[in-house]
């Protein structure tokens, strides 16, 4: 008898698409191969040489995701920023310029009109040669509404035909490829072309959505790709886990210019499984990264990001009150926020409207450009809008927010003392409050549609109007009341007591913390965005308030309850299991089910086998010494099998239907004239993992969460019973807090 899998075999060891990996296999595999190297290093000066390649190749993983993730982020935020002011006008010296960049060497720009020069063309002026009076202004209205809806119409049409992965924020799915599920294509690169391009388009198009959390599926798939150099990485599905952890945290370093809030955000929002030596290089892949990034300098200011700003005021412990005002707004924005996008995206799932996604984006896409043209602050966009609105006025700021009245009237350098509110000030607040309206109506019709979607910006956009309007509105009360108690200790006439920005900032904080639940690596983040070192108490506070809110009105950040919706098999590490109920009331088969589908260890010829993989869709098989005594032997994958089996039928001279498969370590001998028998103990799993049908179930949720299992066999007296998948364990806790156990689709 031939043992041909003595030489590996193409395929065996490896998933099905839509299936969860065996996190103890990969690890046992790995740890193997790592031994081997090892013990060869010994041996000749090559095998060294071989053993510390293999050593670096992480980090020389790590350090080509990071260049390209910063390269790419760079080029999309380049070119997001060309196409955003494309929809108002074009250069004159080179269509390829921005407007910032076409007014630089301008020598026709004043201060006060720096946004103004004859380089930069608006719509109106190069079709009517004017910008004055109504028509032009509706020529100007037209051609915003144009550009937005052409850019959307190749986003949306984009990734219908070429990559339908390219869609959303991919946050949700990357979490849940993380825990371990297999989405083939999911991090391909057509999926990585088209999702940097229509980013771009869908940026530029003015829809309330964000690059950032598309930038962490963006990183995530230069990760995989780069993975397939090298094949320690290319080979374990459990290795490539931690590569990918690593690009999640570049991926955000770029997106904010925070490479430790990268890492942290890593670490508490995406990673399922994050050992120590995946968190030095995370730090590393976020270094190189933002390095990159800086390098480019895509903003022309020096600074990884569009909003950083410096504060110089220091807060009050009366601030407290109002920051924790902003962390209760926070989490009731988030928890309406979840819910009525959760509501909306089902509705999309389960109506006609799901068969129309080119219709849908393009109605959102008129219905925002329409609302946004004629407010200044719609206009621009979400990014600017930010910055804007986190900027503390000096001296020289021409925006309507710093219209105060004797502005000029200041006694200690570029610092500016509170001072009444002035006609523009007042026509801003007007005007965010219907800006505030707008963002927050539109952003959950936004997110979810076919077009990639992040939700840090908008829903930063949303907590920093919130955070402006009630700055501003706490400046003028301590300005005409600073002999009120609250004020008088602390601030007293003329004083530069309130920072508005810094409220702004005090509420970003507080809604972004309130839709995605973060806690630190929302602080970290925010204080690596803004340099603002010294307000990371009212960050704090704002974040853990929201947090509560937002929890005490439902449990769900809006990633999980996006992985509930498309009913990935994620298992929450979070939450805690309660209920009373044993293995026996969960495992296959129950009480009057068929019995449970299992090999024998000698008996079975390869059509039994062939049968038995026909009639059944299950993933794999417990082996068994027979059927009457039901001992457990180990157990196969089904994908092993049907590979091994074909493999054998080509290489293996005489395997036919009637030949016997054997999964145990010797072989009788045949008498002769008998067809060659077939040995398949190599692809056997010798340990599974096995409980028995006493245990209690929060006991089994805890195996399956801290071992990452796909199943578990259960065993009475040492009698095989039943087996336990992952997916009857999502089920189980999905009726156990009365949801639709069906909801859970996937393996």
């Amino acid at each position: 008898m031939m043992d041909f899998l003595e030489e590996p075999i193409p395929g065996v060891g490896t998933y099905d698409d839509f299936n969860t990996i065996d996190w103890v296999r990969e690890k046992s595999r790995d740890r193997d191969r790592h031994r081997e190297i090892t013990n060869k290093s010994k041996e000749s000066t090559w095998a060294l040489i071989h053993s510390v390649s293999d050593a670096f190749s992480g980090w020389l993983l790590m350090l080509l995701i990071g260049l390209l993730s910063g390269s790419l982020a760079g080029l999309i935020d380049i070119s997001a920023h060309w196409m955003t002011d494309l929809k108002e006008g074009i250069c004159t010296e080179g269509f390829w310029f921005n407007h910032e960049h076409c007014c630089w060497n301008s020598d026709h720009v004043t201060f006060e009109d720096r946004d103004k020069c004859p380089e930069w063309n608006s719509w109106s002026q190069l079709i009517i040669s004017t910008d004055e009076g109504a028509f032009a202004y509706i020529v100007n209205y037209f051609m915003y509404v144009l550009w937005a809806l052409l850019f959307a119409f190749l986003a949306v049409s984009l990734v219908k035909v070429f990559a339908p992965y390219a869609c959303g924020s991919g946050i949700p799915e990357i979490k849940t490829i993380l825990s371990g599920f297999i989405i083939r294509g999911y991090l391909g690169k057509w999926t990585l072309i088209i999702k940097t391009i229509t980013l771009v388009l869908a940026v530029s198009s003015g829809l309330s959505l964000g690059k950032e959390g598309p930038l962490v599926h963006v990183a995530c798939c230069c990760g995989n790709i780069l993975c397939h150099c090298f094949n320690k990485y290319r080979k374990n599905e459990a290795k490539r886990r931690e590569v990918l952890s690593a690009a999640a945290a570049a991926g955000v370093s770029v997106a904010f210019g925070a490479p430790i809030g990268g890492v942290l955000f890593s670490l508490e929002e995406v990673s399922y499984y994050f050992p120590l030596k995946t968190l030095w290089r995370s730090f590393f892949a976020a270094l190189v990264a933002a390095f990159t990034l800086r390098s480019i300098n895509p903003f022309g200011n020096s600074r990884l990001v569009l909003f950083y700003v410096e504060f110089h005021t220091p807060w009050h412990l009366f601030e407290l009150v109002p920051f924790i005002l902003l962390g209760i707004f926070g989490g009731l924005w988030g928890a309406l926020f979840i819910r009525t996008n959760i509501a909306w995206c089902r509705k999309r799932k389960t109506t006609q409207l799901g068969r129309y996604p080119v219709v849908e984006v393009l109605v959102v896409t008129a219905i925002t450009a329409i609302l946004a043209f004629p407010n200044e602050y719609t206009r621009m966009s979400t990014s600017e809008l930010i910055s804007e609105l986190f900027n503390d006025c000096g001296l020289l700021d021409s925006s309507k927010l710093c219209d105060y009245e004797n502005r000029f009237n200041t006694s200690k350098g570029g610092e500016l003392p509170d001072r009444p509110a002035g006609v523009g000030v007042y026509s801003a607040m007007w005007q965010l409050a219907l800006t505030l309206i707008l963002k927050i109506v539109i952003t959950i019709f936004t997110f979810g549609m076919k077009i990639p979607s992040g939700l840090f910006i908008p829903s930063m956009a949303v907590g920093a109007i919130a955070g402006r309007l009630l700055g501003v509105g706490m400046e003028q009360l301590a300005y005409y009341h600073h002999d009120w108690a609250i004020f008088n200790s602390w601030c007293s006439q003329g004083a530069d007591c309130i920072t508005p920005g810094l409220y702004a900032m005090v509420g970003a904080a507080a809604c972004l913390g309130g839709v995605t639940r973060m806690t630190v690596s929302l602080v970290v983040i925010m204080f690596e965005l803004t340099g603002g070192l010294e307000y990371i108490v009212p960050l704090m506070a704002a974040a853990m308030t929201s947090k509560w809110v937002a929890d005490a009105l439902g449990r769900e950040g809006i990633y999980d309850a996006h992985i509930r919706l498309n009913g990935y098999p994620f298992l929450e590490a979070k939450e805690e299991f309660a209920h009373k109920t044993l293995a026996m009331d969960v495992m296959k088969p129950r009480r009057n089910d068929p019995l449970l589908t299992v090999l024998t260890q000698d008996s079975m010829t390869v059509e039994d086998v062939e049968t038995i993989i026909s009639e059944t869709t299950y993933s794999g098989f417990p082996v068994v010494v027979s059927r009457e005594s039901q001992r457990l032997v180990g157990f196969v994958l089904r994908r092993d099998l049907i590979i091994s089996i074909e493999n054998a039928r080509k290489k293996q001279d005489g395997v036919v239907s009637t030949s016997i498969i054997y999964f145990t370590e010797h072989s009788p001998p045949m008498p002769p004239y008998t067809p060659p028998t077939l040995k398949l103990r190599n692809i056997l799993d010798l340990s599974p993992f096995t409980v028995t049908d006493l245990t209690p179930m929060e006991i089994v949720v805890d195996i399956f969460r801290k071992l990452g299992l796909r199943q578990c066999l259960v065993t009475h007296n040492g009698r095989l019973l039943g087996i336990i998948t992952k997916k009857d364990v999502l089920k189980h806790i999905a009726q156990m807090a009365n949801q639709d156990p069906d909801s859970i689709l996937f393996n």
